[in-house]
């Protein structure tokens, strides 16, 4: 049985680091990575790029990443290399489209009419302004002046009575 290059992608979950204390959360992290690989490939022998130790170490010792996701390869030897995964870029139908199509609206333009609605509002602004000082402010009572006062006055003695 010849055993070839065995590549596999996996996104590993460091949930579970969290329960630990936390100043030992990035190390802990490590080992259970080391762990998840054992499990999966079956294999001891087992080294990590620096790129993936640099990955959980980056936000420091307590806070390492909720998931990361990992290429392992496990050559003939039987060592199994963990590595950062990058996806292949591949472009779906409607980037192609896009890409094909560059759109040709001119920002002068844009601009253009961002400054005829500013106007306008203005315009409208000045209006109602004008509207609004056209017509004096009178409050409408409905009732005589001279009323007004008699009930201030019936008031004022009413509250002298109760004192």
């Amino acid at each position: 049985m010849s055993q070839e290059e065995i590549e596999r992608v996996y996104t590993i979950n460091l949930g579970k680091v969290l329960l630990s204390p936390k100043n030992q959360r990035a190390k802990r992290a490590i080992n259970m990575m080391r762990e998840f690989a054992t499990r999966h490939m079956k294999s001891e022998n087992i080294k990590i790029e620096e790129d993936v130790s640099h990955l959980i170490w980056s936000r420091g010792i307590r806070h390492p990443p909720r998931k990361i996701r990992v290429k392992l390869t496990k050559d003939e030897d039987g060592m199994v290399l963990i590595s950062k995964y990058q996806e292949e870029i591949t472009k779906t139908k409607k980037e192609e489209k896009a890409d094909e199509k560059p759109k040709e609206k001119k920002p002068a333009e844009k601009v253009e009419k961002t400054e005829e609605k500013l106007e306008k509002k203005k315009t409208e602004e000045k209006l109602e302004k004008k509207k609004t000082e056209a017509k004096p402010a009178k409050k409408k009572t409905g009732r005589k002046p001279e009323k007004i006062k008699e009930e201030k006055s019936d008031k004022v003695k009413e509250k002298s009575k109760k004192k």
